[in-house]
């Protein structure tokens, strides 16, 4: 036996795991690693099913080409050559913007993907780019980058030192975290309780975090931008304000101040389903030091997502609580961006058919439909997937399926045959977790305390790396052909690091070794790759610690804490004050054992009953004639789909709920423990009509629809 550390990939906690092989390399075991510098020993179902995913007979083991209708397998020669032979001529007669590209959440989770995924991307030159961001955290992107002008420049909590905690549309308890990378959510929160603190959750559903917490306010969903500009109300008008060392640092106090006076407690109390004498108190117990505001997905994938990220940072600055320990800190990752830092910028061009602005240089995934559909110049033809399943994690899915059979050209880098790559051309997969290296690029930027882990490989295999693969299909839209000189190009992209490092590049390394290597030597811990590769266990470099103005690069130097265009969109949010209450409201939700669709065939982590259920409360139910375990229809605009019922107070009156990422019954994938347990694909359902105004995010929380008995 050996064992192996790792740093799990499965999901943003980062965790540190010890994987026990035997003589024949086979993961007999996968325990949390008490030694980690981080996690200190916590581990949760999805990393312990990482051997189960590494060994799942399901996952591709070679490159599949579409023959009369039919996958076989190829060689990676083959693979290459029909891409060659069709992708150019697309690119050639219809232009750049003829191929889209969509990738995935699991690509985030891969350092060869994160690091060579945007060389391909760049080398393509589309303008049809879109992930699984615009169906997810673009808002608070777009806050970030308004208030701080750095779209990855998000504060997060400061969890283990805060002594109030107020959480909006998130559940730790089950996400791990989620633009918060903190291993063992639990003890950090019980932590809270024992400095003497308190928890209080917002959130239309009593999760299990809402149940841990102290205290519990079933929200409507999408009204939290109300709520929260009434807690800003609150301050102002109790002259609570106390912005600190921060005063010095900000432009648009008073413009917010003037923007709240609409939203008092007593005007939003109707909407939010939030009793004006509870907004008030709630505003006045955060007005103290060491507590922090946390907004999550519940906030960002609604009507006003923006809206409503931009003010979870309004009221941390309000309270004198942003970059303040026990509030809201930016980490300072030791792999920082290298190269000049300029102000956020959106709109730099818009999508073809509904004119929607880009952001953080992609389209949202709603109207991707409408860019393959719609005749004429730009008209999407061929389509790359990168790690992604949109035909199930995106708006009114069965039009984007649908649309998806009528390109002329697809590829699917993925390492499942599944929903969506089923209607790939090529489908190209990649090494297992246990077979490539591992660094967490994006999620130490997000991290509660800044620290770093590299994991070797620690299995060989016989696939090529997926930074390899990228690199070919770089050579192929460059025109230098599946032959193109993969050394060469790696070269090329490690020699633009180090210029913009001002580092020499080195030829030591390859791959993504060589550019963390070179972005550790730039950062601000005087670290190197070889220090983490002799620290098995990760480097801890301590707590998170203020960084304004440093991290700030708005134009003027200063936080902008009424940015024009999110300030443009509070009308339409003033407009919801007085309405009434419009039918039933569907939400998604998620378990603890699940990340979205991609983690559905491991057979350790779908044991249990039936999880797609719509979650009803009793007095809808009756109303409705809906039976616990019953079957019930639900529909909207985009769609209908049948699913069983729970009747539950778990949710509110006037709010149903179906977790997201399922409904794996399509035909020709091959998944089998997934197929067996197909759940509802509650996406069918998502109107991709409805969207966050400024940032283009489809609005899955909070979308109107009818239920009755199937």
């Amino acid at each position: 036996m050996t064992t192996a550390h790792v740093t799990c990939p499965l999901c943003e906690a980062t965790c540190g795991l010890d994987v026990t092989l035997d003589a024949n390399q086979q993961v007999t075991r996968v325990t949390g690693d008490r030694n980690d510098v981080f996690s200190q020993g916590y581990i949760c179902p999805k990393g312990a099913s990482l051997g189960a995913l590494h060994h799942d007979p399901d996952r591709l083991t070679a490159p599949l080409l579409k023959r009369d209708g039919e996958f076989v397998e190829v060689s990676w020669q083959e693979a290459y050559d029909e891409i060659d032979r069709r992708l150019p001529p697309i690119l050639e007669e219809h232009g750049r913007d003829a191929v889209a590209v969509y990738a995935g959440n699991p690509g985030v989770h891969n350092i060869a993907l994160t690091l060579y995924g945007r060389v391909l991307y760049k080398a393509l030159g589309t303008k049809n780019f879109y992930s699984a961001t615009s169906v997810d955290q673009m808002p608070k992107h777009y806050s970030a980058g308004t208030m701080f002008g750095d779209p990855l420049a998000i504060p997060v909590p400061d969890l283990d030192r805060t002594r109030h905690l107020l959480i909006l549309g998130a559940n730790p308890l089950v996400s791990n975290g989620s633009l918060m990378t903190a291993p063992d959510i639990r003890g950090r929160l019980r932590g809270i309780r024992e400095r003497g603190g308190k928890i209080v959750v917002v959130d239309p559903r009593r999760t299990r975090t809402a149940a841990f917490a102290d205290e519990h306010h079933a929200i409507r969903p999408g009204t939290d931008a109300l709520l929260l500009f009434a807690l800003v109300n609150v301050l102002f008008a109790e002259n609570r304000v106390q912005p600190k060392r921060l005063g010095e640092h900000l432009n648009g106090l008073d413009d917010v101040r003037e923007l709240a006076q609409p939203f008092t407690p007593e005007a939003v109390a109707p909407r939010t389903g939030i009793d004006a004498a509870e907004i008030r108190r709630m505003a006045l117990e955060l007005a103290t030091e060491n507590a922090v505001v946390y907004g999550r997905i519940g906030t960002t994938t609604q009507a006003f997502g923006t809206v409503a990220s931009w003010l979870v940072d309004v009221l941390n600055v309000l309270t004198g609580n942003l970059d303040a320990p026990g509030g809201a800190m930016f980490p300072l990752a030791a792999c920082q961006p290298t190269g000049n830092r300029r102000p956020f910028a959106v709109g730099r061009w818009r999508s073809r058919v509904r004119g929607y602005p880009e952001v953080v240089g992609e389209l949202p995934v709603a109207t991707l439909a409408d860019e393959i559909e719609t005749p004429g110049e730009g008209q999407v033809r061929a389509l790359i997937t990168v790690s992604g399943n949109p035909c199930l994690s995106t708006p009114n899915a069965g039009r984007l399926a649908a649309a998806l059979d009528n390109l002329d050209f697809m590829i699917s880098v993925d390492v499942y045959l599944n929903e969506t790559s089923r209607r790939a051309d090529v489908i190209l997969p990649g090494p297992s977790p246990l077979e490539r290296p591992h660094f967490d690029l994006a999620f130490y930027q997000l991290s509660v305390r800044n620290v770093a882990n590299w994991t070797p490989a620690t299995l060989p295999s016989d696939l090529p790396p997926e930074w390899e693969t990228m690199l070919r299909l770089t050579g192929i839209v460059t025109g230098q052909g599946p032959e193109a000189d993969v050394e060469a190009l790696d070269d090329f992209v490690a020699a633009d690091v180090a210029r913009r490092a001002k580092l020499e590049v080195t030829r030591d390394r390859t791959g993504p070794a060589r550019l963390v290597d070179l972005m550790l030597r730039a950062g601000p811990y005087d670290v190197t790759l070889a220090d983490l590769e002799a620290a098995p266990h990760g480097m801890d470099f301590g707590p998170l610690k203020p960084r304004i103005p440093d991290v700030l690069c708005t134009a003027s130097g200063r936080i902008e804490l009424a940015p024009e265009t999110i300030v443009a969109d509070v009308p339409r949010l003033r407009e919801e004050l007085g309405k009434q209450d419009d039918g039933l409201l569907l939400i998604g939700r998620r378990h603890l054992s699940s990340n979205n669709s991609w983690m559905h065939n491991l057979a350790p982590l779908v044991r249990g009953g039936n999880r797609c259920t719509v979650l009803v409360h009793p007095t809808d139910a009756t109303r409705l004639g809906l039976t616990d375990g019953g079957l019930a229809s639900v529909t909207s605009r985009a769609g209908k789909l049948e699913v069983p019922v729970e009747v539950t107070d778990e949710v509110r009156p006037g709010v149903v709920s179906i977790p997201h990422g399922w409904g794996h019954d399509a035909a020709g994938a091959r998944t089998r423990v997934a197929s067996a347990n197909p759940g509802v694909n509650s996406n069918l359902v998502a109107d991709e009509t409805l969207l966050d105004v400024p940032s283009g995010t489809s609005v899955l929380n909070g979308i109107p629809v009818e239920v009755a008995p199937a």
